[in-house]
This record gives C-alpha cells, structure tokens and sequence, in this order.
C-alpha cells in the first residue's frame, strides 16, 4: 500500500500548496490549478505517460513542474493497479481551489460539502488501496475525516483567524451571540466558547458514527485508523477541557501522549 498512498499524498500536497501560495496572484493559482487537472486527465488517457502536458507550456512554477511527470506516472499506475475513482482527485482540486477565494462559511451544509470534498476523498482512496469498497464503510470512512478535519479547524482557530479564515458557520456563531470583533481582540468569550461547544458536539458525533472504520480493514491499517481516531479524539478532548480557548493554549499532541494512544489502541472495543 505505501507507494499507491505516497503518490496519492503526492498528488494532493502539491495541489494544495498551488492553492495556498498566497503571494501568487488568484487568477495564477486559479491557472495552476488547472494545469494541474489536465496532468490527472493526461495521465489516465495516456497509459501512464502525460508527456503532451509536459512538452506544452506550462504556468507551474520551476520546482513543480520539474516534479510533475514522476508524480503522475506513479499515480496513474496507481489508479489503474487499485482502480480509483478519478472523480475523488477532481474532488480535492475542487476544494483547494474553493480556499483560494472563499475564507468564511455561512452555514453547516456549506462547510460540511467543502469537508465532503477536502478531507472525505483521502479516506475513500485509502479504502480503496486496501482493496475494500463498501457503501457502509464509505459513510464511516466520511464520518471520521471529517472529525478529523473540524477537529483541525477549532484547534486552529486563532492562526485562521488571523489569516483571515474562519471556519466556524455563521449560523453557529450568530446564534450564540459571539462578536467577531471579539477575535480581533483575541478575547475568548462566554458566546464563543457556547458556539465552540456546540461543534465539538457535532465532531465528537461525527468521530461516534466513523468508529467502525477502524474494525473493517486488516493488518497495519488497522492499527494506523484506531491511533488517527484516537489521536483526534485527544485533540477534541483537550479542546473541551480548555473551554475551545485557543487564543490561550492551542492543544497539540505530544510525545507523552504515544503511550496512552498506544495502550488504548490495544483495549480497543469493537
């Protein structure tokens, strides 16, 4: 399995950092992106070898477009070895590229199909590579990465924010009566930490409902999915004990925590 993932981690990483070079003009990274996506194309339809990409102009930067060819060789191997979906790759393109202009979200629905998009498609391919290919162990796969990628975005909400993100839905915040002139002042109110609440309520769920993903597959991956869940359910709980605050503290895992993740890996209930 490592080399299918590695060139499934290759092709993302690179495509979320064409997203996320923030002193690229928009309507650049926006061209990036889409070269990009005729890499995926060219390497599906060309058996393995995009070389019409690679002898055509390009608008990649020097480094990336000197380590494309070797990204999408591997990758189209494979795609066609595991029989991928290509749709899960257009998928995180999509979303990556969504983070170039859209910074807030007004609602759940809205958040959760930028989740369904950025995070999901990594599990599902993950599945996949292992050779299992199940409605219900997708929905479980979809549950867990998108605790994991909530957990993610509360952890780091005081370095989003003053980037100018905010991941936490409007709908959210405006109901618990939280000021966002608040963040500007980094002060962590009562309001805020109801809001806060109140997602950590909906990711721990979401981490109940994606449990089972861990018990579906074999071998090492097993093991790697029960400490991933684990390890983002010690992120939530610190998160909950701190109040959210993460203006204060932003809770981390550390090497201390390897011998409790470890143990209760072992003690793991079905």
């Amino acid at each position: 399995m490592r080399p299918h993932v590695a060139a499934v981690y290759a092709y993302a990483r690179m495509a979320d950092d064409l997203a996320d070079e923030g002193d690229v003009p928009v309507a650049l990274r926006h061209e990036r992106l889409d070269e990009w996506l005729d890499w995926l194309r060219a390497c599906l339809e060309g058996g393995g070898t995009p070389s019409a990409v690679s002898r055509r102009g390009t608008v990649l930067d020097a480094r990336t477009s000197a380590m494309a060819p070797a990204i999408f060789l591997a990758l189209g191997s494979t795609i066609r070895e595991c029989n991928l979906p290509p749709s899960l790759f257009e998928d995180l393109v999509s979303a990556f590229r969504q983070d170039i202009t859209v910074h807030r979200y007004a609602s759940w629905p809205a958040l959760l199909d930028y989740c369904r998009r950025s995070a999901n498609p990594v599990g599902r391919l993950v599945l996949r590579i292992a050779g299992r290919q199940d409605a219900a162990l997708d929905d479980a796969s979809d549950a867990v990465c998108t605790a994991l990628q909530l957990t993610n975005f509360w952890q780091d909400l005081a370095v989003d924010w003053r980037r100018g993100r905010l991941y936490v839905p409007a709908e959210e915040h405006e109901a618990a009566g939280a000021s966002l002139a608040s963040l500007d002042r980094e002060e962590w109110t009562n309001a805020w930490g109801l809001a806060l609440t109140r997602c950590g309520e909906r990711t721990r769920a979401l981490f109940e409902r994606g449990r089972t993903v861990a018990d579906a597959v074999h071998g090492r991956l097993r093991w790697e999915l029960r400490a991933t869940w684990l390890g983002g359910m010690r992120i939530l709980e610190r998160l909950e004990c701190g109040g959210y605050d993460v203006f204060r503290q932003r809770p981390s895992l550390r090497a201390s925590d390897v011998p409790p993740i470890a143990w209760r890996a072992l003690r793991w209930q079905r």
